[in-house]
C-alpha cells in the first residue's frame, strides 16, 4: 500500500513534468521519432506489397529523416533491411540462433548497469536463465497481485481526482500515470520519486543510486514486492551452480524493467481509448458488455501496436525472404505492417474487436516476447474499465484538439481531451 497521503500525492504529480516526460512531441521523445506525425500504414501497406523484405531502415524507406535512436540503430557502418510481411516477422522473431538480440555476446564483466547487461541484450541460454528468475512475477495468474497490491489503488486514486470535474485529458493525466505509478511502486520507490525515475532511466547510476538503500532493507528484510523477487532469485549458471544476483544485476534488471513498465503501456492505453472515443456506438457496446473490453484491447495492439518495428543483428549469412543478408548485418522488424498483412487477416487496416482471434505481433513474438505483456493488459483492463463505470457519459470533447495517432517507433496518441457527466 503507498505510505503516506497517497491521494494527495497522486493526484498533485506535476502535471507539467508529466506532459514532458510522456507527451510523444517532446524533446525527451524525439529520438524515437516522436515528432512523425503522417500516416505510416499506407506507405507500409505499399512496401509490404513490393516485397516481404527491402534495403534500408524503417524510418527512411517511410520518408522520416531525422536521427532515430532505437533498437539496432544507429550502427551506419553495417547494412540495414527491414521486413513487412507477418511470415518475415515472425520467422525472424522465433529463429534466435539467425537473429539475435543484440550484436555481440553479452559482456559479464561489465560494471554499469543498464541495457547491455539487461535481459534485453542477452541471447540464447543465458537469456532464459535470466528470464526465468521473474518470469513467475509476470505470467497471468499474477496478474492478480499486480492488480491487489498497486493497479487498482492507483487507478481509483487518479479517477478520485477526475471525478468531479466533469471534463479530463486522459493521455498525460490518466494513462501516463498509471504505469510508471504501478512500477516504481512494485519496486518501493516512493511516489515523489516516480518522475524523477522516468526522467533518469538514461543515467543508469542515478536510478542504481536510488535503488541501493531499497535493495539492502530487502536483502535484510524481504517483502512482497518486485526488489524482493529480485534480491531473493538464485541463478543457475552452466555449471549447475546457483548463486544470487548480485547488485549490478539487480539494478539492470530494474532498469529494463522500469524503462518497459512506464514506456509502453501509457502509449497503448492512449491508443485503445483513443479508438474507442472515436467509435461512440462500439464505446457504448463495451460499456454494457465488458467482455468486450478485452478484445477491444488485443484488437489495438494488433491494429496500432505502440512499438512497431524492433530490430535483430544477423549472426550468419542468411538467404531470407528473397534477400540475401550478411552476417552483421541488421534485420528492422516492422510489426506495425505485419499486423495489418491481408495475408493474414481481413480487412486489415479496420478496427474491429469482434474479428476472429489470431495472434499478432503487438508484444513481439520469440523468444523475447514482452516480460510485462500481462500485467500491461492489467493495467488498461483495470484502468480503462473504471473510466467507464465512474465516469458517465464519457466522450471526446468537441470543444478541444481531436487526438492523433503520431510517432515513428514509438506510436501513441496525442491529448485525448474528454468530457463527461
Amino acid at each position: 500500500m503507498w505510505r503516506g497521503d497517497p491521494v494527495t500525492t497522486v493526484q498533485g504529480l506535476n502535471r507539467d513534468r508529466l506532459k514532458e516526460l510522456f507527451d510523444l512531441r517532446s524533446s525527451y521523445n524525439t529520438l524515437m521519432g516522436g515528432d512523425f506525425q503522417t500516416d505510416p500504414y499506407p506507405l507500409w501497406a505499399r512496401l509490404r506489397a513490393e516485397a516481404p523484405v527491402h534495403d534500408g531502415t524503417v524510418h527512411r524507406l517511410s520518408g522520416y529523416s531525422g536521427e532515430a535512436f532505437f533498437q539496432g540503430l544507429p550502427f551506419p557502418e553495417v547494412p540495414h533491411f527491414s521486413a513487412f510481411t507477418f511470415a518475415a516477422c515472425d520467422a525472424a522473431l522465433r529463429d534466435e540462433v539467425t537473429f539475435a538480440s543484440s550484436p555481440t555476446v553479452l559482456g559479464e564483466s561489465s560494471e554499469t548497469p543498464g541495457f547491455e547487461t539487461s535481459m534485453l541484450s542477452m541471447n540464447g541460454a543465458m537469456h532464459r536463465r535470466y528470464r526465468a528468475l521473474v518470469q513467475p512475477s509476470f505470467v497471468p495468474a499474477k496478474a492478480g497481485w499486480w492488480i491487489t497490491k498497486w493497479i487498482e489503488e492507483t487507478v481509483q486514486l487518479l479517477v478520485d481526482g477526475l471525478v468531479d470535474q466533469g471534463r479530463a485529458e486522459l493521455n498525460v493525466d490518466f494513462c501516463a500515470a498509471i504505469p510508471i505509478l504501478t512500477i516504481t511502486h512494485s519496486f518501493g520507490i516512493p511516489i515523489e520519486q516516480a518522475l524523477e525515475v522516468r526522467a533518469s532511466l538514461s543515467q543508469p547510476a542515478k536510478i542504481a543510486a536510488m535503488l541501493a538503500p531499497i535493495v539492502a532493507a530487502r536483502r535484510e528484510d524481504p517483502q512482497d514486492d518486485l526488489i524482493s523477487v529480485l534480491v531473493q532469485a538464485e541463478l543457475r549458471d552452466e555449471d549447475g551452480v546457483h548463486q544470487r544476483l548480485s547488485d549490478l544485476e539487480i539494478y539492470s534488471f530494474a532498469i529494463l524493467l522500469l524503462l518497459a513498465g512506464s514506456g509502453t503501456t501509457w502509449k497503448q492505453m492512449g491508443i485503445v481509448l483513443t479508438a474507442l472515443l472515436e467509435r461512440p456506438e462500439l464505446l457504448a457496446a463495451v460499456r454494457s458488455d465488458r467482455s468486450l473490453l478485452r478484445p477491444a484491447i488485443e484488437e489495438a495492439l494488433r491494429w496500432t501496436p505502440t512499438d512497431p518495428m524492433f530490430s535483430r543483428h544477423v549472426t550468419r549469412d542468411t538467404e531470407f525472404f528473397g534477400k540475401h543478408l550478411p552476417a552483421g548485418s541488421v534485420l528492422h522488424l516492422c510489426l506495425g505492417a505485419a499486423n495489418r498483412d491481408p495475408a493474414r487477416w481481413d480487412r486489415p487496416d479496420e478496427f474491429d474487436p469482434r474479428r476472429p482471434v489470431k495472434r499478432s505481433l503487438g508484444f513481439g513474438g520469440g523468444f523475447h516476447i514482452c516480460l510485462g505483456m500481462h500485467v500491461a493488459r492489467a493495467e488498461m483492463l483495470v484502468g480503462i474499465g473504471a473510466l467507464l463505470d465512474r465516469l458517465p457519459n464519457l466522450r471526446l470533447d468537441p470543444d478541444g484538439p481531436q487526438p492523433r495517432y503520431i510517432g515513428m517507433y514509438e506510436r501513441g496518441a496525442t491529448e485525448i481531451p474528454v468530457v463527461f457527466g
